[in-house]
């Protein structure tokens, strides 16, 4: 039996995995907002970003999760972050290979330093030194804590590394509609950076 198209969607995955292009990409094609966790943390400011206090973040974080609709994605798997799981109909783990993502996060510097790419934060050379230390931390230490926390929403999790992948588990839901999209993005050959 398919289940309907979700309307509360969580994606994480490593940094260059390919999180905001999906949630943005998905965010049109479904007509549902999708909001950074990144920008749950942070609050934005030109002068420099200032880190939300635990009780800010927690009730911005709720009054996203206590609307209709919602495409949630982020790379935290933290204490703070467990509701989205539980609030989500479908949880898109973004598992990209390690080398993949080390040429998107050098891509995207790139095209940030240029302007081609808008960004949250200013594209600095410690920044993006960061980077290639979270996509690290990500493969050792955080995705086999999301493994080990997320077992009891196996249910609910598409586990992508591929457009196999998706295509397996897209006929869970119905998403067909969204099935070219998927695809697009999957294909690293013609430009895409999902």
């Amino acid at each position: 039996m398919k289940k309907n198209v979700p309307n509360k969607i969580h994606i994480i995955g490593s940094v260059g995995s390919g999180k905001t292009t999906l949630a943005r990409k998905l965010s049109t094609e479904l007509n549902i907002p999708f909001f950074e966790l990144d920008n749950v943390m942070w609050i934005r400011n030109k002068s420099g970003d200032i880190r939300r206090t635990e009780e800010e973040r927690k009730e911005y974080l709720n009054s996203i999760l206590h609307s209709n609709a919602w495409i949630i994605e982020g790379v935290h798997n933290d204490e703070w972050v467990l509701d989205c799981f539980h609030h989500a109909e479908l949880i898109v783990f973004l598992d990209k290979d390690y080398s993949i993502r080390i040429y998107r996060i050098i891509k995207r510097f790139i095209l940030q330093r240029l302007r081609i790419e808008k960004s949250n934060y200013r594209p600095t050379f410690q920044i993006f030194i960061k980077m290639f230390k979270w996509n690290r931390l990500f493969e050792e230490v955080e995705k086999p804590s999301f493994y080990k926390k997320s077992r009891i929403y196996s249910d609910k999790i598409l586990l992508v590394k591929n457009s196999d992948d998706i295509r397996n588990h897209l006929m869970r839901y119905s998403l067909m509609t969204c099935f070219p999209l998927f695809v697009f993005f999957l294909n690293l050959g013609q430009g895409v950076i999902f």
